[in-house]
């Protein structure tokens, strides 16, 4: 059933971007479109459910205490069951990489498996979704149907006990709309009246520790075990406590981890490039503040990464939205980089600017000169170094403390852009959030 969800998936992403239509009538292509992805549907509504889906389902399905039990026990043996499998995967990888003769075709092949091989419960409520889009095409009365209608409910459920949401599937870059929506409003409903969220997004290059960097800071478990790295976008919920509530005048906040840009994966292909801008695009509409990942020292690269964010910031400034930003630079040996980096703080203003120039070009909207014409940007406050996470070599090195700190102090000053966030917007609510996620 996964391959016909991605190939649905890979069906369903031009229906929304039109990039083939070529002389194509509009509507037609359209048509077609959706004649491909009914048949598609069909063709994966005649697959039974998998046994290991149909335990996960009811388990989900039981009490809360059992619920957590499992959840837990789970997690932890999947964990194990990948990182067996990559050990002996990259030993493979790294005989057939010393060999004078390499087989390009195996090496190939070993890669995908290593990224294939890491297996999470994010997989499986992914799994639910695909069910989920597949059963409420089919007839109302249908048996099948009618056992799936309550999955939303279930992932609403998992959500407010801590656990991520795809919301963007990282193989095909789309998002399942149907599904993600009908977990959104069962959400909404169990939260009502206390409903109002912001939201924190992280952009950065692909393992520079994006996902590291936002389970030290807001205690969330986006996965980072096994070697994975993240694919697509997840959004997980963090309650806010009583005591700080009237400060960040939010119910909740939203985080949302996403894959990283530039992945060498994606880079051969043609739309990598637009694969990136519309990543970005999204994350960026999605937020209220936006945490920008630099942990480079390629100024090619990493004009790259400031060009894509650019545009997606002047996008968000057309259509009203104009969230925050944080400049994180990660990886940085000297505690006090902060008064020794004035010069690479204007450097990197410079570099802004001059994306923004371009961009602006670009979107025909030659008014903005400067990046602080896009957005609130203050060299001074919204820069942010963190030192290594380690000590010397993992994985018997120890954690550095001073990464902590360091994150510690970013939390403390994302709480206080929060509290000034306040005063100027009214605060989201989940339905709204919805409405923002189908319009980008």
């Amino acid at each position: 059933m996964a391959f016909e969800a991605k190939k649905q998936s890979h069906t369903l992403k031009p229906e929304c971007r039109l990039p083939k239509a070529g002389d194509q009538n509009i509507e037609t292509y359209k048509s077609d479109l959706q004649i491909k992805k009914t048949e598609l549907r069909k063709q994966q509504s005649k697959y039974n459910i998998s046994e290991a889906m149909s335990c996960f389902v009811r388990a989900l399905s039981s009490s809360n205490q059992e619920r957590s039990y499992f959840l837990k026990w789970m997690r932890m043996n999947l964990d194990n069951l990948s990182r067996k499998s990559l050990s002996s995967l990259r030993e493979q990888y790294k005989e057939n990489c010393q060999q004078l003769l390499e087989n390009k075709e195996e090496i190939i092949q070993l890669d995908q498996q290593i990224s294939n091989s890491s297996l999470g419960i994010e997989h499986f409520l992914c799994e639910m979704g695909q069910l989920y889009e597949t059963a409420v095409l089919l007839p109302e009365n249908e048996e099948s149907r009618l056992q799936m209608l309550h999955l939303p409910w279930l992932c609403a459920e998992l959500m407010l006990d801590g656990f991520p949401l795809e919301l963007v599937d990282g193989d095909a870059s789309n998002i399942p709309l149907r599904w993600v929506s009908d977990v959104l409003q069962y959400l909404d409903s169990l939260l009502q009246p206390n409903n109002k969220i912001m939201v924190v997004t992280v952009l950065g290059v692909q393992s520079t520790g994006k996902s590291t960097l936002l389970n030290t800071m807001f205690g969330v478990q986006f996965a980072v075990s096994s070697g994975r790295c993240t694919r697509g976008a997840f959004m997980q919920l963090i309650k806010v406590t009583e005591e700080i509530k009237k400060e960040l005048g939010c119910d909740f906040l939203v985080i949302i981890d996403n894959e990283g840009l530039k992945s060498p994966e994606l880079a051969k292909l043609d739309e990598s490039h637009e694969h990136d801008n519309e990543l970005a695009t999204l994350v960026v509409g999605l937020s209220d503040i936006t945490i920008i990942n630099i942990a480079m020292e390629n100024s090619t690269e990493m004009k790259d990464i400031l060009q894509i964010v650019v545009h997606a910031f002047l996008r968000m400034k057309e259509i009203g939205k104009k969230p925050k930003c944080q400049f994180v630079h990660q990886n940085v040996a000297d505690v006090s980089a902060h008064d020794k980096n004035l010069r690479d703080r204007k450097l990197l203003l410079e570099q802004l600017n001059e994306m923004t120039e371009a961009a602006a070009k670009m979107e025909n909207k030659e008014e903005y000169k400067l990046f602080t014409d896009v957005m609130e940007y203050n060299p001074e406050t919204c820069n942010w170094y963190i030192p290594w996470l380690w000590h010397g070599n993992p994985p018997m090195a120890p954690v550095n403390a001073g990464y902590s700190e360091a994150v510690y102090d970013l939390k403390k000053n994302m709480i206080d852009v929060i509290g000034k966030c306040k005063h100027k917007t009214l605060g989201n609510n989940i339905s709204e959030f919805l409405e923002w996620t189908r319009s980008l």
